[in-house]
């Protein structure tokens, strides 16, 4: 088992035994709303990370993201597995395009 997985185990273990002083728990308490909202700052804070050029900062953002990206997809009935499947399928055609598409982006 990866660190994916066992996270991905321990996450849907606190959603169906609640522990008392469990930030997981209180994710799913609170609901939907209140883990979109920690995707999002999570997601904005590894963007700034990024820009700042800071390596282990940027690392720790990263799986702040991971972790709460995997709590919204239990509480949206996504398993890893689902996702994992899709990457592989895209992974399959990397580099199978016969055309690109290609933007101007100076307009």
């Amino acid at each position: 088992m990866n660190a994916f997985e066992q996270m991905e185990a321990v996450i849907a273990q606190r959603r169906d035994q609640p522990m008392e002083g469990s930030y997981t728990c209180y994710l799913f308490e609170k609901g939907l709303d209140k883990i979109l909202k920690k995707v999002g700052e999570e997601c904005a804070e590894t963007i700034i990370a990024a820009k700042n050029g800071d390596k282990e900062e940027l690392v720790g953002e990263i799986n702040d993201v991971f972790y709460h990206m995997m709590v919204m997809m239990n509480e949206c009935g996504v398993t890893l597995e689902e996702v994992t499947r899709v990457m592989d399928e895209r992974a399959a055609k990397i580099g199978n395009l016969k055309q690109f598409h290609t933007s101007d982006h100076n307009t």
